[in-house]
């Protein structure tokens, strides 16, 4: 005997399907976070007060911190499993390490401006030099010109050394691989841990002690130049590395040579990473302060000369301020770390601004000027069409309009002899 399947009789219709949250927090995690925090920061009470002292509050924090994390995993491990608790206990220290990146990088900002905000208010911080002002000088005198003339010349020398030489040798280290180029590799890294001091003591004595240049912008700027063009070498020849080699295969087999394949393929696609590579070694080079001591000396007057005298830089202008004892010169010396923070975010957004012309937006802004030119082309001829259409008058100065000649008969005529 055969039996029938019988299928199931819906009489209720079914409501619409619920949708599975994925992303975004449940109320559940929400409350577990809550609820751990506020018992890690009643238990470290407890154990701070009936235990054993907890002396300061960092360590009352990082107590409080390993009792939060290990309550909340036991919350997580109540209702979910082993895997979805380590996911929930990672997220944890992932975000905590990012909330302190954060307030570490706040408090550098925002810090050094409270402390200088007294002196930023003047304009003669940024219009006049320190040499006509004294320790005990209110801060309506004096400023630090000076230091960021000094800071500007000094950069500006290290990058016209460094840029060039350090894309020429990341090109050769990309380019051309061999045992000499390893061997190159292996002394750039080797460089980049260098300690600034070390760099200023080799230029205080080969230049300076030997060949007998003068201390000046100049010398600051080659010790500046050693301590930048390791990590310009290194992060240019990343950059370069990465560019993928279908585009210079393609080159090739169109017939490029070697030099026009690297100038019109490799550093063009380049460019966005070696914007990125310049200003990390110009971050590098623009905050020494013991090769500047070393090469330059210091000098509270503005000196636009790089060749010759001593020539002060922002770092060394605050190092000098801050460890005076006056308030106002303390006060200076956090308001020059504001301007040397401001200096640096300048060049950031220069330097951003123009690697990020690439090719593609260079063409595009050729087609917008075309499109431009040819829409007001356009224009110019539509206004000269409809001018020939309209019929213009054209009258004679006053001056030359003569009267007409009268036809009344009683005038005689002028031609006519008289009767």
């Amino acid at each position: 005997m055969v039996e029938q399947t019988e299928l199931p009789r819906h009489d209720a219709p079914a409501g619409p399907e619920q949708c599975r949250q994925t992303a975004g927090a449940r109320i559940g995690d929400t409350l577990s976070l809550a609820g751990a925090l506020i018992a890690a920061i009643a238990l470290t009470g407890v154990i701070a007060t009936q235990v054993m002292p907890i002396q300061g509050p960092l360590a009352f924090i990082l107590v409080s911190y390993v009792f939060f994390v290990a309550i909340y995993a036991v919350l997580v491990r109540l209702e979910e499993t082993g895997p979805v608790m380590v996911d929930r206990v990672v997220a944890v220290l992932v975000h905590t390490g990012a909330f302190v990146l954060v307030l570490a990088l706040t408090s550098v900002l925002i810090y050094p401006l409270l402390r200088g905000w007294q002196a930023l208010w003047h304009a003669n911080l940024f219009s006049q030099d320190m040499s006509t002002t004294g320790p005990l000088s209110p801060l309506t005198q004096g400023g630090v010109i000076h230091a960021i003339v000094g800071t500007l010349l000094q950069i500006t020398i290290a990058l016209v050394i460094t840029v060039p030489l350090g894309i020429t040798t990341a090109l050769f280290l990309s380019e051309f691989p061999g045992p000499f180029s390893r061997f190159v590799r292996t002394i750039v890294e080797a460089m980049t841990a260098l300690p600034s001091i070390v760099a200023g003591l080799f230029v205080l004595s080969s230049f300076i002690l030997i060949l007998g240049v003068d201390k000046s912008g100049f010398a600051a700027g080659l010790a500046i130049t050693v301590m930048m063009l390791p990590i310009m070498i290194r992060s240019a020849d990343v950059v370069f590395r990465m560019v993928p080699g279908t585009l210079k295969e393609a080159s090739f087999g169109l017939g490029a040579s070697h030099f026009r394949t690297v100038r019109d393929v490799v550093l063009p696609t380049a460019r966005g990473g070696l914007t990125t590579a310049i200003i990390l070694a110009t971050a590098r080079g623009i905050g020494e302060t013991s090769p500047v001591l070393l090469t330059a000396g210091f000098a509270a007057a503005l000196n636009t000369d790089p060749l010759h005298g001593p020539m002060v830089s922002l770092p060394l202008a605050v190092f000098e301020f801050v460890k005076s004892p006056q308030p106002t010169m303390i006060a200076r010396g956090f308001a020059t770390a504001v301007v040397l923070m401001l200096l640096v975010l300048v060049l950031f957004i220069l330097a951003r601004v123009l690697g990020s012309q690439t090719v593609a937006k260079k063409a595009k802004r050729k087609q917008r000027r075309a499109g431009m030119s040819r829409r007001m082309r356009d224009q110019w001829t539509r206004v000269r069409e409809l001018s020939a259409q309209v019929p213009i008058r054209r009258t004679l100065p006053f001056s030359t309009v003569r009267p007409e000649p009268s036809t009344d008969s009683s005038s005689p005529d002028p031609g006519s002899p008289r009767a």
